[in-house]
């Protein structure tokens, strides 16, 4: 299904919401294909607040809730950057 939520055009996080005894993969799963499908540029974690705005009060238990609050505090984690290949080279 389509969506009118511009953060959302294919109405996955929507649609998950909606089904029925959705398991916490399935719901990873559509986490991944909605993230992947962001527009370049799009911050994702604007978009994360937007759906926990929206979704989560009436769903506190559904785990397309809990995977957003994970999406949340995995990406403000900082990320080690370098590693062998940034170094200079004697």
């Amino acid at each position: 299904m389509k969506s009118s939520d511009p953060l959302d055009k294919k109405g996955l996080i929507y649609e998950a919401f909606r089904i029925e005894g959705i398991a916490p993969e399935e719901c990873r799963s559509i986490f991944l294909d909605w993230a992947l499908s962001l527009p370049e540029g799009q911050d994702t974690q604007a978009a994360i607040a937007h759906f926990l705005d929206r979704y989560q009060l009436g769903n506190p238990d559904h785990p397309m809730t809990k995977v957003l609050q994970e999406g949340q505090q995995a990406a403000a984690r900082p990320r080690r950057r370098g590693g062998w290949k940034s170094r200079p080279r004697d």
